[in-house]
């Protein structure tokens, strides 16, 4: 199946739905701001799929919605923290 891409839409809500459409990232954007921060707490409050998880979080940091900042190495350990972008967003989740 063949989706639009809604982004080249000269409509605010299109473009918003390009972005948070999938219906797990709206969830895991809200467990970010919530303070759900590291990769394995998100998965474990949600049960959602690893890859799953890992292209959502992808695209939330593609459009700036999340930044991702070390916390550990050896292995490197990541933590997703809500930008002003995803905070000023928050009223809109809750709406829903």
């Amino acid at each position: 199946m063949h989706r639009a891409n809604l982004a080249e839409l000269p409509c605010s809500l299109a473009r918003s739905l390009q972005i948070l459409g999938e219906r797990w990232t709206p969830l895991v954007l809200r467990d970010v701001c919530f303070g759900w921060n590291r990769f394995d707490e998100i998965h474990d409050h949600l049960g959602i799929a690893r890859n799953i998880l890992k292209a959502r979080l992808d695209t939330l940091l593609e459009h700036g919605m999340v930044e991702r900042h070390r916390y550990q190495q050896r292995p490197d350990r990541y933590e997703y923290l809500p930008t002003d972008k995803a905070r000023d967003f928050v009223p809109v989740l809750m709406a829903m």
